[in-house]
Order: structure tokens, then C-alpha cells, then sequence
């Protein structure tokens, strides 16, 4: 898409991340790829120019959605020239007159140079082509607008390029979350802002992302003990967080019940005492027996002459 088939290693490195390239892309991608690739020296530094010969253009980017079938009214082709814009966007009449005379125009190759004396008209839809392809290769269908304003002079862009990307709303949604302004490929997501097709890099990188957070998470429930077990569900977390909270109000219950004295006043308690001799308990049995016999004897219950056993 450049005039001279190069590119500065400097510029290239600022969408190497966005491209999926490696981080050195600088050592690998050349030894790699020798048919297509090889380094130069220019004045600018070291660029990543096309081999000799330099192969064929590409064929345009294909629509990422594809064409709905035609048994509805509804998907008929119109009889009046239509403007595909996302949901909840409205533009004034003027703009979408604009809009729609811009897409009558000639289509213009992003991989083929302008001829002389090319109306801006012209030069503007060839530099929409190319932000459109530079675009589509990137993984997320996205990058950062700073990054293709490094590419003016290479691609042919205008020097008001964030204005240009926000005049065509049905080709690109510019982001101004942030600091740095982001450039999205519109047509490369669906109406609940999905990527329509997602690169095999990304879905990757994703899993990658969940299982890291995954890690972290098991490193923080063992810390705390609270690891549960490969069988264990949420469900049975839930019910033993159940169970725990009624233990709990039943220890709280009984401890009341030793802090208000509500036992009564017969109730000891028994603790250890270090160890007790045998004579020592065999005497307190036999004197809770005499006790009891007396007793026995004093209320009648017992005859005093017969054997006396114990209760």
C-alpha cells in the first residue's frame, strides 16, 4: 500500500502488537520469511521492504457480513441507494446525503496509487479503503488513532485523519475513552458489539487471560482456607456456610445460658484436676453410697435388718 513497497521498522513497530507479531519481530520475521520480506537500509533506518519481486496485489477485502438470503420482502434489494449504519446512530439529512453520494463514487484499490490529478473525493475514499485494511488485519479489528498517523506519508492519509474517520460513521467508530483515542472496524462486529469472526490469536490470548485470573484466585482461597476440593460445587459451599452460621447461633445460645446462670445453682463443673489416686475415688463412691442407703432407710423405702444395696 506504500509507493516504494517499504516500511520503517520504527513505524511498524507501533502496530507490531495490534498486528500479532512478536516482540522480535525484528530477528525472526525476515530469516522466517525470506520470499516476502527483507531489510534495507535508508536514511530513516532500517525498512521492511517487499522482495524482489514484489507479489501480486491482493484481491479487496471481502464484507465481513455475509448477504441475507432473499426469501423475505424485508431482504429484497432496495430501489433507493441505503446507508448500513449501526443501531442507535442518527445522522443529519445532509450528512447521510453526503454518505450516500460518497458510496456512488468509483471504488478505489488501497493496494494501487491514485492517478494524477484525482479529486479529493477520490483521494478520500482510497484513504478509507486503506485505513480498512489496515484495520481488518489487526487482531482485534482495532488500534489506537496515534498509530495510523505514524502511516500519513507511507499510505497516502490525510493530515486530518481523526476528523476523516469520524465524518464516515458507517465504516468506523472512533472511541474517545481514554487518553489515546481508539479506531474500531465497524463492520467487523455485530449489533451487540461482537467480534463477527475472532482470530485464532485472540481466542488464545483470552483463555490465557482466564486462567491466569483463575490462579490467582485458587492462590488467594488457599491463603485464606478456603480451597475447595475438585468435586466440591457452589452449592455445596453455600450449605456448609449454612450449617456453620446455625452452629454458631446454637454456641452463642448455650453460652448465654452459663453467663446468665440459668442453669441453676446445682450445676458444676467438672474439670480435670490433675490425676486422682484410686483410693481416693473408690472413697467418694462409697460415701455417696452410705448417702443414699441412709436416706433409703430414713423415709421407709428400705427395710434397716435386710441387705442394703445401693441405688
Amino acid at each position: 500500500m506504500t509507493p516504494g513497497r517499504s516500511l520503517p521498522v520504527s513505524k511498524v513497530a507501533h502496530l507490531a502488537p495490534d498486528l500479532g507479531l512478536a516482540m522480535d519481530f525484528r530477528a525472526t520475521l525476515c530469516p522466517r520469511h525470506p520470499d516476502l520480506f527483507t531489510f534495507v537500509h535508508t536514511s530513516h533506518g532500517h525498512a521492511l521492504q517487499l522482495a524482489d519481486p514484489p507479489p501480486p496485489p491482493p484481491p479487496p477485502l471481502p464484507p465481513f457480513r455475509t448477504a441475507a438470503p432473499s426469501d423475505r420482502l424485508i431482504d429484497r434489494p432496495r430501489r433507493f441507494p441505503h446507508l448500513h449504519l449501526r443501531r442507535g446512530l442518527n445522522l443529519r439529512r445532509a450528512h447521510r446525503d453526503y454518505l450516500l453520494w460518497f458510496h456512488s463514487l468509483p471504488e478505489a484499490s488501497p493496494f494501487e496509487p491514485l492517478e494524477d490529478g484525482a479529486s479529493l473525493e477520490m483521494v478520500e475514499r482510497r484513504a478509507c479503503a486503506v485505513v480498512r485494511e489496515v484495520l481488518a488485519m489487526t487482531v482485534e479489528k482495532r488500534t489506537l488513532v496515534d498509530h495510523l498517523t505514524h502511516f500519513r506519508r507511507d499510505f497516502g492519509l490525510p493530515n486530518r485523519l481523526h476528523a476523516m474517520l469520524v465524518r464516515h460513521p458507517e465504516l468506523f467508530y472512533v472511541s474517545i475513552k481514554g487518553l489515546r483515542h481508539s479506531v474500531f472496524l465497524v463492520e467487523a462486529f455485530d449489533d451487540d458489539g461482537r467480534l463477527l469472526v475472532e482470530d485464532d490469536m485472540l481466542v488464545g490470548r483470552d483463555r490465557l487471560e482466564e486462567l491466569v485470573r483463575e490462579g490467582k484466585r485458587m492462590r488467594r482461597a488457599k491463603k485464606k482456607g478456603l480451597l475447595a476440593l475438585a468435586g466440591d460445587s457452589d452449592q455445596d459451599d453455600d450449605e456448609e456456610e449454612e450449617e456453620e452460621d446455625d452452629l454458631g447461633e446454637v454456641d452463642g445460645e448455650s453460652g448465654d445460658l452459663f453467663k446468665d446462670g440459668s442453669i441453676g445453682e446445682d450445676w458444676e463443673e467438672v474439670g480435670d484436676q490433675g490425676e486422682a489416686s484410686d483410693d481416693d475415688d473408690d472413697a467418694e463412691l462409697d460415701a455417696m453410697e452410705e448417702f443414699w442407703v441412709k436416706k433409703a432407710v430414713a423415709e421407709g423405702l428400705v427395710d434397716s435388718g435386710s441387705e442394703l444395696d445401693a441405688w
